[in-house]
């Protein structure tokens, strides 16, 4: 069977890499098309993920520009697409693939789990053979994008515990960061500025970057998604932070710190997965998963910077994990 699939940002990477080991122990011929935003391209390097990159980068914060980018990306992955046969398409939030499969005649799975982001998820979900989601999002939110429940197949947890069975950190990515292993160490995540559902300006985000990067009982590295957010931290000068060149392996990063601050999702998910205590200073809507994240006291939510607690994580952190194959079960029943 020959399998697509696409890759258009770098949560996508880590999501989709287990999935890749299965679908080619099995037999199946995988395709990976990519967009280059953030580190989505490095990663996919590292990961040792084979892939051809189809259209033009990420176009921004404005809304001409993402309709005027995802037209062209989407007759270019057409183009791509066209003369290859595939049997199957996949992706994790890139909308643009259920459109292009479907103009082709193309079954298409399409997954995500923030339902909020309903530009995109509208159209993906419409355009989708089938539509796979976290069990706890309400179908009643679902049904609003489109993804009527005859489409959509569900899984228990999170997504991120499916792709980071079997996961262990690699301590090399301290010693590549130069992180002093006497202070506390902090995971920062800079917000997802250039994302249409997150428009709100996060004050919060630069309280936190002061908090933590004054007090010189912490290393904080932080994560930046764009070069723009890159530049702009490492001009502040902050004695305590410490901002990668590139892509770093996050995963390891933060399985082995002993906090994590971020203003999106997916990282916050990682931390709890990997028993890690985080911090969430999201400022749109939450989504049910975060929504039972934080119910359950697994996820913090963080009013001001004050609030961080400090403080060495406890040596025998719980961590939790399923079986990939279950995820990948549910997007070949799009076939």
């Amino acid at each position: 069977m020959r399998v697509w699939i696409d890759v258009t940002n770098s949560p996508h990477v880590v999501f989709f890499r287990p999935l890749v080991d299965l679908l080619e122990a099995r037999g199946h011929e995988v395709t990976i098309t990519a967009r280059d935003f953030a580190q989505t391209l490095e990663l996919l390097e590292d990961a040792g993920l084979e892939h051809t990159v189809v259209g033009p980068p990420h176009a921004g914060a404005s809304r001409t520009g993402k309709v005027r980018a995802m037209s062209t990306r989407l007759r270019a992955l057409r183009r791509f697409a066209r003369a290859r046969d595939f049997d199957v398409a996949l992706s994790h939030a890139s909308h643009e693939l259920p459109l292009a499969a479907r103009s082709l005649g193309i079954p298409s799975s399409y997954a995500f789990d923030y339902e909020f982001a309903r530009a995109q998820h509208g159209l993906g979900c419409r355009a989708a053979t089938r539509v796979v989601v976290p069990e706890v999002i309400p179908q009643s939110r679902l049904d609003r994008i489109g993804a009527r429940s005859r489409k959509v197949r569900r899984y228990p947890g999170l997504k991120e515990e499916y792709y980071l069975d079997g996961f262990t950190p690699d301590a090399a990515v301290l010693d590549a960061l130069r992180v002093d292993r006497d202070r506390v160490l902090a995971v920062v995540r800079t917000p997802p500025d250039v994302s249409l559902y997150h428009r709100h300006r996060n004050p919060l985000f630069a309280d936190v970057l002061e908090r933590l990067g004054h007090d010189p009982g912490v290393h904080a590295v932080v994560l930046p998604r764009t070069p723009e957010q890159r530049g702009t931290i490492r001009a502040a000068a902050v004695p305590s932070l410490l901002v990668p060149d590139r892509a770093v392996d996050a995963l390891s990063l933060v399985a082995l710190a002993d906090l994590v601050v971020s203003a999106g999702g997916t990282m916050n998910r990682e931390a709890v997965a990997l028993g890690t205590p985080v911090y969430t200073t999201f400022t749109g809507r939450m989504g049910a998963v975060d929504e039972r994240l934080v119910a359950e006291g697994r996820l913090r939510t963080l009013e001001n910077a004050a609030g961080i607690a400090v403080e060495r994580k406890q040596p025998d952190a719980a961590r939790a994990t399923r079986d990939p194959a279950l995820l990948l079960d549910l997007l070949l029943t799009a076939l």
